[in-house]
């Protein structure tokens, strides 16, 4: 009896996980346009997941994983803007709003939004943003592009650098479920 019953547990937990799919290596992208410069940083360390029972879908994404053009930026991104040692990671946690509308069983592209909490340097703000779902061949692809600004999430900008740095920054997210 006690065989069976640790059986059943880990087959209904085994049928738990098929029910979400993830990521450990998304890639976030965001882009500055300012007057003196452009500034981009890539980083493709974000972890995700994505409940395909219910569209509850969630991203964190490690603020030291950016990597820039010049290290120089790099370093004062970290150390004098997200303060990365204290806010170590951005978030989100939402849905995927219209879900259950969604037929993801077959290839194609599916428009949808998401909604729900973006937590970066410590500051949440509510989000509801288009994402384009993609599958191709049983494998599902996210992929989103959104403004934000810093100063929504207090990250402020020295009035010496607002030519160098714009407080909206263009984001670019991708991620590829296994």
């Amino acid at each position: 009896m006690k065989y069976l019953s640790l059986l059943l547990v880990l087959c209904f937990s085994l049928s738990l996980q098929a029910q979400k799919v993830k990521t450990r290596s998304g890639y976030v992208k965001f882009f500055s346009d300012a007057p003196v410069e452009d500034i981009t940083a890539e980083n493709n360390q974000v972890s995700s997941i994505l409940d395909l029972e219910n569209g509850s879908f969630a991203f964190l994404v490690p603020i030291k994983a950016f990597q820039f053009e010049k290290a120089l930026m790099q370093e004062h991104f970290n150390e004098n803007y997200m303060e990365s040692g204290q806010y170590p990671k951005a978030t989100f946690k939402g849905k995927i709003a219209n879900f259950e509308g969604l037929d993801l069983s077959k290839d194609g592209q599916y428009k949808a939004s998401f909604v729900g909490s973006m937590t970066i340097h410590g500051q949440s703000q509510e989000i509801n943003e288009t994402v384009l779902l993609t599958v191709k061949d049983g494998k599902l692809s996210l992929e989103c592009e959104f403004t934000l600004k810093c100063s929504d999430y207090g990250v402020e900008i020295p009035a010496a650098k607002k030519d160098n740095i714009s407080d909206q920054l263009l984001l670019t997210v991708k991620i590829d479920y296994a």
